[in-house]
This record gives C-alpha cells, sequence and structure tokens, in this order.
C-alpha cells in the first residue's frame, strides 16, 4: 500500500480536510467571490501520475458529494498520452476502484472530480508502482472553457490535453462562471513556482458581472502586473475569449459587447509587448475554435477541446522554451 500524496499533480495549493486538493489558496476563501471559491474547490485537472511494472492500481478513496456536474457521474479515468484506456465508476462515500495500467508506461489518473474525492491509498497489482517524474508546472488561469465544460471527461478537456502531450504539470485554475481577472487570483499565480502561465478569461465579463471594456481594461492591466511582480521573466500566455455568437454583437448591460472587450484584452497585452516584454504572447481567441464545435453556443464539446489543444500547442511549446524561468513560491 503506497502514500498516494507523492502521485498527486495539478494540486499546487495547500489543502484542508474539507478541500483535500483545493485549486486557489485556502486562507484567502474570504477574499475571492463565492463562486470563484466555490470552483475552486473542485479538484478539476488533479490527477495521479504514474509508472512501473504493475498489471493495474487499486485505488481506495472517499467522496464528499453525489454530484453529476456537466460530464455526468464522476468515474475515474485512466489515460495514456491522448488515449483513455479504462473508466470506473466511483460511489459516494469510501470505496475502492482497480483501474488496469499500460504496459510499461506511464499513466495518468484523473479523479472523479465532481464528487469532491479524496484519495487514501494506491495498491499495485502484478508489480510495482512508483510517482512519474516532476514536469515542468503550467497555471493555467480562466473560465469554464479552462475548466473543461462540456468536455466529455475530465482528461479530453483542452488543458489536460496539452498538458500530457508536452509532459507538463498542468495545474487548471478554470474556475467555471468566474474567473474575471480578481486580484486574488493574480496573487495566486505570482506565489507558485512555474515555467509557463496561460491566462484566458473574459467571456464572464460580458455577462456574469457585466464589464465596460474601459473596466477589463484596467482590471487586465492591474492583474499583469501582479502577476509579473512573481514571475517578473517567465513567458505568459494570454488567450482572448473564444466566440460566442450571443454576445459578439450584443451589448450587455453597461453597453460593451464580447468583441469590445476582446479588443480591450488584446490592446492592453499588446501595449505590454511593444513595451518590452518579450516573455507576453498574446492568441486571438477567435482563431482557437470554429462556431460550429460549440456545443451549447458557449463551450466546445470534445471536438472543440481537441481542435484548441492543436491549435495552442505550437504556442505553448515555444512558450515552453528551455531554460525558463521558475520563480516564485511554492503554495503548498
Amino acid at each position: 500500500m503506497l502514500d498516494p500524496r507523492p502521485f498527486v499533480r495539478g494540486s499546487p495549493f495547500a489543502g484542508t480536510p474539507e478541500v483535500p486538493y483545493p485549486r486557489a489558496v485556502a486562507s484567502d476563501e474570504a477574499r475571492l467571490p463565492g463562486g470563484t471559491w466555490r470552483a475552486a474547490s473542485i479538484p478539476a485537472g488533479v490527477r495521479l501520475e504514474l509508472r512501473g511494472d504493475a498489471d493495474a492500481v487499486v485505488i481506495t478513496y472517499r467522496t464528499a458529494c453525489e454530484d453529476p456536474g456537466p460530464r455526468g457521474n464522476g468515474a475515474f479515468e485512466v489515460w495514456a498520452g491522448d488515449s483513455r484506456l479504462a473508466t470506473a465508476p466511483a460511489v459516494l462515500g469510501e470505496g475502492s476502484v482497480e483501474l488496469p495500467l499500460p504496459a510499461g508506461a506511464e499513466a495518468t489518473v484523473y479523479l472523479p472530480e465532481r464528487m469532491r474525492p479524496a484519495v487514501l491509498s494506491l495498491t499495485p497489482v502484478g508489480g510495482s508502482l512508483e510517482p512519474a517524474p516532476p514536469r515542468p508546472r503550467w497555471l493555467a488561469y480562466g473560465d469554464s472553457i479552462v475548466e473543461g465544460w462540456v468536455a466529455g471527461s475530465a482528461g479530453s478537456c483542452w488543458p489536460a490535453r496539452l498538458g500530457r502531450r508536452l509532459e507538463l504539470d498542468v495545474c487548471n485554475l478554470g474556475y467555471a462562471g468566474a474567473a474575471r481577472g480578481e486580484l486574488p487570483s493574480a496573487e495566486h499565480l505570482a506565489g507558485v513556482a512555474a515555467t509557463v502561465i496561460s491566462i484566458s478569461y473574459g467571456t464572464n465579463c460580458w455577462t456574469t458581472i457585466p464589464h465596460t471594456a474601459d473596466l477589463l481594461r484596467a482590471g487586465l492591466e492591474v492583474f499583469l502586473t501582479v502577476v509579473r511582480q512573481g514571475h517578473p521573466h517567465t513567458s505568459i500566455v494570454v488567450t482572448t475569449p473564444i466566440r460566442r455568437p450571443a454576445a459578439e454583437a450584443t451589448p450587455n448591460r453597461v453597453g460593451a459587447t464580447l468583441g469590445d472587450l476582446r479588443a480591450a484584452m488584446a490592446s492592453v497585452v499588446q501595449a505590454r509587448i511593444d513595451g518590452g516584454d518579450a516573455s507576453l504572447v498574446l492568441v486571438d481567441g477567435e482563431t482557437l475554435l470554429d462556431e460550429k464545435l460549440l456545443a451549447d453556443g458557449i463551450h466546445p464539446g470534445d471536438d472543440g477541446h481537441a481542435v484548441m489543444a492543436d491549435r495552442l500547442e505550437p504556442v505553448m511549446r515555444r512558450a515552453c522554451r528551455p531554460g525558463g524561468e521558475e520563480t516564485g513560491d511554492h503554495g503548498g
């Protein structure tokens, strides 16, 4: 029986008994918008990475709730590269599950995230297991499109696909229904060591808490300033919002269309690049996804997440150039 903690990836912040794998600093719960903390309490993208010659692994676990979420009932998933090899449903409360492992290859096991799981132990079957080697860390900040709505599985959203493909420890800091560039989130990014950071928000600035273009512009300026305090030379990839047909030319209640907000976001980033920030990259979100791949008019389905991963892969590969600086303090 193995201690699962060395196998856990995608969880850079210290946990609590109630939230073992938070995706934000738990002590900042009172400083965060309620929706952000609720989303951060769900361990989206948290996973086990392991290698060895075992035929299978038995995972004992405890879940806290039975929330089906956008992807249906909770399940463990085993992935090797871009292939999902097996799934097994989780139960409410304490349970165990045996998952087959690929012969001679590293495996990634995603958790039944919406059920708020805690992994209690790992037991190899027919061989031995050890944690996969540490990977360079990628902090992926954003909204529901980063978190993975409405991908069919935890391992099929675009950050998970790219994390496996590029051998990065992706920490999914996508907060569904939230992520509007709040300063506590910028402080969290600034305080955690990283090789690369991505920032991908904006759609919730059109609808959930409506922003004007000037408000978004000012917020992003300060957000980037705070992140740069912890990461003065780290590559930061900023993607403007993907297309949302109903919002592109429709003013929100304070008069801004999503097109206006996208342009404001791009103007801030481009001005910083022109001002000498050579480690900042701007990606036009309109180029990342065709509207026909939106599953619900807002979020990409599995095919859309695959296309986003493919189109962002060369950008992220360049951003993860050898010798990238790791800065900031580990948060947990």
